[in-house]
């Protein structure tokens, strides 16, 4: 069932051409991972499908009555309303039901008022919605239903209003970066409820972890063009790379063919009107083929760092609180050349308060922070660049000098430095303003790059930027020899740069782990498939189920479940673990990958669902 056909649109700003006579179909159950790079109109393109904008050409058709929920990167929220009153205000009728019954049940004396309420909910099934719409809240952090939407933080803000497009209900849902501004935990529970979801769903994310698991089609903006790829993400990055070496050997030929029909031409008397005239028309199509280029420049990063001492960073016993709030608690630690450390843990746990000790930004409440003689850092913030009204792109550079030294004693032009971060000349002069998100984000690792750090800190540096631009900071960072810090849930990310993870797990307790986040996600699976063993031994010591006690608790069909799905989840976390080692080793083609993806899912749906059931049961059990 199509749900909406875009049709021949074009957007451009001024003499800035975004895309021209594009065309795409969104159909029932697709899951669409949106790839383009930065300032080539991913924005734009989702706004013009919300409706927020209008091509200069062309129309999208949606199908009648479509339900459609849209959420953009800057949330538009009345301030003025609490979290419940911003839920409630959702055109999601059964939402109605539930405000009036949660109204009814604080007037317990108005019997009738109440009756009205009950009955309501039973005759549209909102009990089941009510679960759910809880669940929602609860694991994106808004249990606060009283707070002002005009008191809550950015990434608040952002989880309120995708609580909102999830609890709408919609036919389809378009969303523009979903994973910014949420922790790891929540990351993993949405990527979870799409995955499973009979959902449709239209997003533009750099997060590679979720559109290999999430989407079942990647379509791709480039060079004006748009490709379809149906399948996940591994299934995509093959098939580009051999569609982009066919593009280059098809090219070669036309150029090959260009010179032998250039000759051709040139060989033909003007006066002559015997000419093919089709040959002449074929010779202005190979010419066209054999001057296309494509503009795959990628960022170049260098830095000229002075080297570190044998004392970088010492932290002794360092404690602070906010409101009451324990966020570190006597930490200590000493940071070593060339180390590479990422932070993880769930929002307000202090992340980002470490880092602002480390740099001098906060004091904490007791202990020391030694900083080595030789230390220079580079602090890249969520914050971003600081806009200065009327600034140009290359105003921002020149406040650092107009020649910027590198290594071996080089320099090298502001410019010329902006050419290495994608900027063109033309670009060069737009105001920073008018610049798209990831495109700041881009001049912003510029301005932290260009003080030639040794002690790099990290703060969320994936937001916005292009999957492109990512790869290269990446090959960067694993080059860069001097201390890495990265805050980020960006699990490809951390994957690929960090060597050990302090986890913050609140009330100031930190955990040292050695490994990466998918070595820290292996182990506390381990662990949690460990506790159910240690919780099962210790109620079978502590309970036999043949006295008339437990009876009562589980049922003989009951005990023989029980016991069944500890050895069938124990089986199928091997299974998985199994699966999941041999994306790594096999050379699995695109159709094989989609293949064994969706086996992958299924194994996981199924521990879930398992995994739940062995709580109900071990819940009664222990009751």
């Amino acid at each position: 069932m199509n749900y909406l056909s875009v049709e021949n649109i074009s957007k451009s700003y001024g003499e800035r051409i975004l895309f021209q006579n594009i065309s795409f179909g969104i159909n029932a159950g697709q899951k669409i991972g949106f790839v383009a790079k930065n300032g080539t109109g991913k924005t734009s393109l989702l706004n013009i499908l919300s409706g927020d904008d209008t091509p200069d050409e062309g129309e999208v058709v949606y199908r009648k009555n479509l339900k459609v929920s849209f959420l953009s990167q800057e949330p538009g929220l009345s301030g003025s309303l609490t979290v419940e009153e911003t839920i409630f205000a959702s055109d999601n009728p059964i939402l109605k039901i539930i405000s009036d019954y949660e109204k009814a049940i604080e007037s317990p004396n108005d019997s009738e008022a109440y009756q009205a309420a009950f009955d309501k909910m039973d005759a549209h099934n909102a009990w089941d919605f009510e679960t759910r719409y809880k669940q929602i809240l609860f694991k994106l952090k808004l249990e606060d239903l009283s707070q002002k939407v005009s008191n809550l933080s950015g990434g608040q803000k952002k989880r309120l209003a995708l609580a909102n497009a999830l609890l709408t209900q919609p036919d389809l849902l378009v969303m523009d970066e979903p994973t910014n501004h949420l922790d790891l935990e929540m990351i993993e529970w949405l990527e979870n409820l799409f995955a499973k979801e009979n959902i449709t769903l239209f997003m533009v994310t750099h997060d590679r972890y979720f559109l290999e698991r999430v989407c079942n089609e990647i379509v791709e903006l480039d060079e004006g063009n748009l490709y379809s790829y149906k399948g996940n993400y591994s299934y995509y990055l093959e098939k580009r790379d051999a569609r982009i070496e066919n593009q280059a050997s098809e090219t070669a030929k036309a150029k090959q063919l260009y010179k032998k029909e250039l000759e051709w031409m040139r060989r033909q008397p003007k006066a002559r009107t015997t000419k093919s005239k089709s040959r002449i028309d074929d010779f202005h199509e190979i010419k066209s083929r054999a001057h296309q280029r494509r503009n795959d420049h990628e960022v170049q990063l260098e830095l000229n760092m002075e080297r570190l001492g044998t004392k970088v960073v010492e932290l002794h016993n360092i404690s602070i609180s906010f409101d009451e709030k324990q966020l570190l608690n006597k930490f200590d630690y000493n940071f070593l050349r060339g180390e590479r450390v990422g932070i993880i843990g769930k929002n307000g746990t202090g992340k980002s308060t470490l880092l602002n000790i480390i740099t001098g930004n906060i004091k904490p409440d007791s202990g020391k922070v030694v900083i080595g003689d030789t230390v220079k850092f580079g602090y890249y913030t969520q914050k971003g660049i600081h806009i200065k009204e009327g600034q140009k792109v290359i105003d921002v550079v020149r406040e650092f000098g107009d020649y910027i030294p590198l290594k071996k004693g080089r320099q090298i032009s502001a410019q010329q430095l902006l050419e290495r971060f994608l900027f063109d000349r033309k670009k060069q002069y737009d105001f920073v303003e008018k610049l798209s998100g990831g495109e700041r984000k881009r001049l912003y690792l510029c301005t932290v790059l260009i003080k030639n750090p040794n002690f790099l800190i990290l703060d969320e540096p994936t937001n916005d930027l292009d999957i492109v631009t990512l790869n290269v900071l990446e090959n960067f960072l694993l080059d860069f020899p001097g201390c890495l810090v990265v805050v980020s849930h960006d699990r490809y990310f951390m994957d690929k740069i960090v060597d050990h993870l302090f986890v913050f797990q609140g009330a100031g307790n930190i955990e040292d782990f050695p490994g990466n986040y998918s070595d820290y996600r292996a182990y506390e699976d381990s662990n949690l498939v460990e506790k159910r063993s240690e919780s099962s031994s210790e109620t079978k010591t502590r309970n036999n189920w043949k006295t008339d006690s437990d009876k009562a608790k589980l049922s003989y069909n009951e005990q023989k479940e029980y016991q069944k799905l500890e050895k069938e989840i124990v089986k199928l976390e091997s299974e998985k673990e199994a699966l999941q080692n041999k994306f790594a080793t096999e050379d699995w083609n695109g159709e094989e990958i989609d293949k064994q993806s969706r086996k992958l899912q299924e194994l996981i749906d199924t521990i879930e669902s398992k995994t739940e059931r062995w709580f109900e049961l071990s819940a009664k059990l222990e009751s």
